[in-house]
């Protein structure tokens, strides 16, 4: 078994989310290769995990490192948000949910699906290979202005039309396939200066593309809102966060359950009687120390946040 990606903020995640009881269930909603269940599962010895993944292939090696905790562990096959929307009535409310929100490096180093443009691999970038549009399909399927919408929109990319513009010139005399062909019409597209900067050119096409495959800003308020329904009064939520994009999302659903009230700004009056469903547990969220981003640097750009929920939003 041969792992290539370290858990973020692992110490800080377990400490907000280190179980508060006994016989305590967790979520993983976001596995991966398990890092972070394999150190909660190890440093309290009466959890139990249920991990979730939509990548058949990353959860085979989920399953073979945590297979020394036996039943104390169960998987999930499929999109988090879909977990928690079939949540078994009869199934224990979990006390604690963590959602790490980021690729896994596995994806970028292992998978040969063309999460990165380091090596030339098919276009693909899903993590659910079952189903869906993969990358090259929108290269070649979206119209030149979605196109461009779609690299600002995701990944902020100022040249977003300039390289839209290049790849729709390029797809009229052949498919674009391949990862080393997207990144150079990329580079083609954008000024010299922008080619020779700190940051490869094609960073942010690449993400804005990644993002748009797997529904990951698509996903994430569905996944949120499931999460909270299920988890039990008293129970915590984490999630990790990688972009802005994504940590906006999270701080606004987590600032709006936050509120005493629930009325429309508009309303004269309160009227919903409403009493605040969470506290949030870390203001700003946290961020890496100096030593983890030396050590891991894919962990620079991580922020996690952590609320504990007070009731559930039918007030019991």
């Amino acid at each position: 078994m041969d792992i290539v990606h370290t858990p973020v903020l692992l110490e800080e995640t377990i400490q907000y989310l280190a179980p508060r009881g006994k016989a305590e269930l967790m979520v993983d909603a976001t596995m991966g290769e398990a890092g972070h269940s394999q150190a909660f599962l190890s440093r309290f010895p009466g959890l139990r995990v249920i991990g979730i993944d939509a990548d058949s292939t990353i959860q085979a090696v989920a399953k073979e490192r945590l297979a020394e905790f036996g039943e104390r562990v169960h998987f999930y096959s499929g999109w988090s948000q879909a977990f928690f929307a079939e949540y078994p009535a009869e199934l224990k409310r979990p006390d604690t949910v963590l959602a790490d929100l980021g690729v896994s490096l596995y994806h970028y180093e292992k998978s040969g699906r063309g999460f990165s443009f380091r090596t030339d691999e098919q276009l693909d970038m899903r993590l659910d290979v079952s189903s869906g549009l993969s990358a090259a399909d929108l290269v070649a399927r979206l119209p030149e202005k979605e196109l461009a919408d779609l690299l600002y929109n995701n990944a902020g990319e100022r040249y977003s039309r300039r390289i839209a513009r290049v790849i729709a010139d390029e797809r009229q005399h052949g498919t674009i396939t391949t990862t080393a062909a997207l990144a150079s019409l990329v580079e083609q597209a954008v000024p010299a200066s922008y080619r020779h900067g700190p940051m490869h050119p094609a960073t942010r096409t690449f993400q804005a593309l990644r993002i748009a495959v797997n529904g990951e800003l698509s996903r994430l308020p569905d996944l949120l809102e499931g999460a909270f329904r299920v988890l039990e009064p008293g129970g915590r939520l984490g999630v990790i966060t990688f972009h802005s994009l994504e940590d906006r999302i999270v701080k606004n659903f987590f600032r709006v359950k936050n509120r005493d009230c629930t009325c429309p700004p508009e309303a004269p009056v309160c009227r919903c009687e409403g009493r605040r469903a969470l506290n949030i547990l870390t203001r700003k969220g946290l961020v890496p120390a100096a030593a983890e981003i030396e050590r891991n640097p894919p962990s620079r750009s991580a922020r996690l946040r952590v609320v504990e929920k007070v009731l559930d939003e039918d007030g019991q």
